[in-house]
């Protein structure tokens, strides 16, 4: 470890963290938020109007205190970061350590010239998330720190001095694209979320689409539409879902456009470089040599027009602090062919021999879902229309089950194990054996009624310790597959 004397001069963060700062130092005083919207509910002004000029002036202390003790200096063969009042951290990052330097502008660093910098190292996942970041310097310094700690490790900066003179990426969105990948953006847990919302403070928030108010507010009286929603209770609740689904759509396509607006993957040096964003730009590079996985997903409308999404698993984290980095948000598979061919890995033939898994896999759920039936028999008997919607909804996740279990299969495909799954949201997993952590064989009463087992699957990477399984094997079959992917160890 070098001393004090071979690092550079002492750094400090940007004076203008104190404002670039402010907007994560509120979401960290979230509960303190929601408490002065409590004062604000109640009517206790006098206790509003004390509180929070209070909590401002903690805020920004807090803030100022942060930047006035984090200190950061920068050698030739490490980097340093101190922080810390009462409890002083002195953090060396030996730059052979640093895998890559990922560099985040969010919309209002942006305006200032700003930057985020995170060192990527193969601790990243254990340690604390502020210990291997630079908040806010400017974007020209994180450049020559990325330059710098590349050229350490003997990776020359492919970075082009004009966008004019970077060669073709390998995969890119346009706008079009981007609008696109947000229409097939929308889920049933976001239908879901949007539904309870209505049923708790949708009727406070003025949002309420199951609700008479909120048509009488929305539509004009008299009017032929109104008066069929009125009288007609399903009428109602089908205009409602259809009013969530509109608005789950919309959500989609905003989320897609903030966070893949300008998608860009390129080859450099040793990983993928990914960029994008519209309000927060972020500039990532992926080694190849940490993936550990790739998941090609796709679902029942975007197969049928030929999209996919692929995601790789990867021991290295991305700007949402999460291994799972999404590479091709929409593409065919030409698009994901070439990919994957940038990692050197072969893309699914059409000659694997897939192995379907057991029946059981669909009886189990059905037993288990029937046995809601008696519950949804009572509140059809009382209320008609929540318990036609019960059987309405079970029916529909058991039929979903049973086509998942015709898609479920998985193959050793040479090096790798292939694994498929799903019917609404299908995913397919290639996982090279040399990926592979633990093979656990699980199994339960209902499952051993059926005379099956499952296998999970321990990868390094992704949210935490993944784990990839196949489910509902034959017992001769789960431990013969077992055995085979241990013998890769």
């Amino acid at each position: 470890m070098n001393d004090d004397a071979s690092l550079g001069p002492v750094e400090r963060l940007h004076p203008l963290f104190l404002i670039t700062g402010l907007g994560s130092s509120m979401r960290r005083a979230g509960g303190a938020f929601a408490a002065l919207g409590y004062l604000a509910v109640s009517g206790k002004w006098a206790a509003l109007l004390f509180v929070a000029p209070m909590l401002a002036v903690i805020l920004v202390a807090g803030l100022f205190i942060y930047w006035r003790h984090f200190e950061f200096r920068v050698g030739a063969s490490e980097i340093r970061i101190d922080h810390g009042v009462l409890t002083r951290t002195h953090r060396s990052i030996p730059f052979d350590r640093i895998q890559d330097v990922d560099i985040t502008q969010p919309l209002l660093a942006r305006a200032f010239g700003l930057a985020r910098v995170k060192f990527e190292t193969g601790g990243s996942a254990g340690a604390k998330e502020e210990e291997g970041i630079l908040q806010a310097i400017t974007l020209e310094r994180a450049q020559a720190l990325r330059a710098l700690v590349r050229a350490r490790r003997g990776v020359v900066d492919e970075v082009p001095a004009t966008a004019a003179a970077e060669p073709q990426p390998i995969y890119a969105m346009d706008l079009r694209h981007v609008l696109l990948a947000g229409l097939f953006n929308f889920s049933l847990a976001l239908l879901a979320g949007l539904f309870g919302f209505t049923q708790t403070v949708g009727q406070f928030a003025g949002f309420d689409p199951f609700s008479r108010r909120f048509w009488l507010g929305m539509l004009a009286a008299g009017s032929p539409l109104l008066d069929l929603i009125l009288v007609h209770q399903i009428i109602a609740a089908l205009a409602g879902l259809i009013v969530l689904v509109l608005v789950g759509i919309a959500t989609g396509i905003v989320r897609s456009a903030l966070r893949d607006y300008g998608f860009r993957l390129d080859r450099s040096g040793t990983g993928l470089r990914r960029r994008r964003g519209l309000l927060t730009l972020t500039d990532v590079t992926l080694p190849i040599r940490r993936i550990q996985a790739a998941i090609i997903g796709t679902g029942p409308l975007r197969e049928a027009f030929g999209w996919h999404d692929l995601k790789l698993q990867s021991l290295a984290r991305d700007e949402t602090t999460k291994g799972d980095h999404i590479v091709a948000p929409l593409a065919d598979l030409s698009e994901v062919a070439t990919v994957l061919a940038e990692l050197g890995w072969r893309q699914v033939g059409p000659d694997i021999h897939w192995r379907r898994v057991s029946p059981a896999y669909a009886w189990s759920f059905t037993f288990a879902m029937a046995a809601l039936a008696f519950p949804a028999t009572i509140q059809f008997l009382f209320v008609p229309p929540i318990g036609i919607a019960a059987f309405a909804i079970i029916f529909i996740l058991i039929a979903m089950r049973w086509l998942a279990w015709r898609r479920t299969r998985y193959a050793l495909d040479g090096d790798r194990l292939l694994v498929r799954r799903g019917w609404w949201r299908r995913r397919l997993v290639i996982l090279p054996l040399t990926s592979v952590q633990s093979v656990d064989l699980t199994e339960n009463f209902i499952s051993r009624w059926f005379g099956t087992a499952s296998l999970l699957i321990g990868v390094a990477g992704g949210s935490g310790f993944s784990a990839h399984g196949v489910p509902a094997l034959p017992h001769d079959s789960a431990h013969a597959l077992r055995a085979e992917l241990l013998s890769q160890f």
